[in-house]
């Protein structure tokens, strides 16, 4: 029982923090000149409840996110952010970023530089406070390419954004080479409860060679794979094994997103192009479509190409009604790596601005080779963010 005191104590908030309001937390410190600094936090605790179908899927609860930052901004000028989550041991952003009507009194876009996300799509650009669902899809756990150190500039206007940067390892030191960016989202309405927005984009990534402790330089390599949209499960049903040899590698997607008040409907697909020296290269892809219900009216927040949490207009928060469907495809030529496909029904309420629990219920289509499993999956998610 005592593993399940992180959850209770975040219930019992839940009275507390329904009427708090963001412009009263977190606290903020007011800086010269205009400036201000503010303490940024995402901690969620997860329970997940199998039915495993014979493999090796263990119920288990623990945290999922212990995320901890420090937000420095001056409106209309810049802002710096850096985060760090201590239950992965992984740097979240770090980054730096400048807005050019604030320095040059014209808005010729936005520019940063530091550690960022690279702009592939929505989920995998999604703040993890603000995903509908507990966990990605499986495409955009298989393919996205995660954050990396380097630069890049946004320029939005009314009905349109593009996006694009350069980038190198990253804050780890993993993920040695280079890639560059891009994402182009057509937006003919962009009005509060009003959104369509439909887009582009692509990387291309090239991995370093590495030298082992014999001093022997070995080509890079990659492997695919992607858990059952399950938080705290480290097992892959589908998996492409390491490829090695690898030149580049070639990442696109589309992307599309309706909101219509209490409505919306999103959906990516994602492809991957692996190209080997001497080698076939490998190919593999994947989609989801996913639609969303708020029961108590509110719209589902759009700002700057990307989506976030709804804002409740009542006391007692806002609830939404969800449902996914999520296909990957591993198999190509030699590597047989697996097919999957998921549906997912889920229910969020929002307690206010900083808190949200979550229900989701996954069950899980998967074969590779001769192995088939049909798992399912109750999960729940307490999460407290500023």
């Amino acid at each position: 029982m005592h593993r399940l005191a992180p959850l209770a104590l975040l219930t019992l908030a839940a009275p507390a923090l329904a009427g708090t309001q963001a412009d009263a937390w977190p606290p903020r410190l007011a800086l010269a000149g205009g400036t201000e600094a503010t303490l940024t936090g995402n901690f969620a605790w997860d329970i997940n409840r199998f039915d495993a179908d014979g493999t090796a899927l263990d119920n288990d609860q623990d945290w999922r996110r212990k995320e901890f930052g420090l937000a420095i901004k001056r409106k209309g000028l810049y802002d710096f952010t850096a985060s760090y989550d201590f239950q992965s041991d992984t740097w979240m952003d770090v980054a730096l970023r400048l807005e050019s009507k604030g320095l040059t009194g014209r808005d010729l876009g936005k520019w940063r530089i530091g550690q960022m996300k690279l702009p592939l799509g929505f989920e995998g650009n999604t703040a993890t406070r603000s995903g509908a669902f507990m966990e990605n899809a499986l495409p955009t756990q298989a393919f996205y390419e995660g954050r990396r150190i380097g630069v890049d500039w946004a320029l939005e206007r009314p009905r349109w954004l593009f996006n694009a940067g350069a980038y190198s390892h990253d804050l780890q030191g993993n993920n040695r080479g280079d890639s560059v960016a891009a994402r182009l989202a057509w937006t003919p309405l962009k009005q509060p409860s009003h959104v369509l927005h439909l887009g582009v984009s692509g990387t291309r990534e090239r991995p370093d060679a590495e030298t082992n402790g014999l001093g022997v330089e070995v080509a890079p390599s990659v492997r695919w794979r992607a858990r059952p949209e399950a938080s705290l499960s480290p097992l892959r049903l589908v998996d492409s094994g390491t490829l090695r040899d690898v030149e580049r590698i070639d990442r696109r997607g589309l992307e599309a997103l309706w909101i219509e008040g209490p409505w919306s409907l999103q959906g990516e697909y994602l492809q991957q192009t692996t190209h080997r020296h001497g080698l076939p290269h490998y190919r593999g892809d994947g989609w989801y479509l996913a639609g969303s219900w708020l029961l108590t009216g509110e719209s589902r927040t759009y700002s700057g190409g990307n989506v976030a949490n709804p804002r409740p207009a009542g006391k007692r928060g806002a609830i939404e009604l969800l449902a996914r469907y999520s296909r990957i495809d591993l198999d190509d030529g030699l590597v047989r790596g697996g097919r999957e496909n998921n549906w997912t029904v889920g229910a969020n309420w929002y307690v206010g601005n900083h808190l949200k629990f979550q229900a989701n219920y996954v069950r899980a289509d998967a074969r590779r080779g001769t192995l088939h499993w049909q798992p399912e999956v109750v999960q729940l998610r307490a999460q407290l963010h500023f």
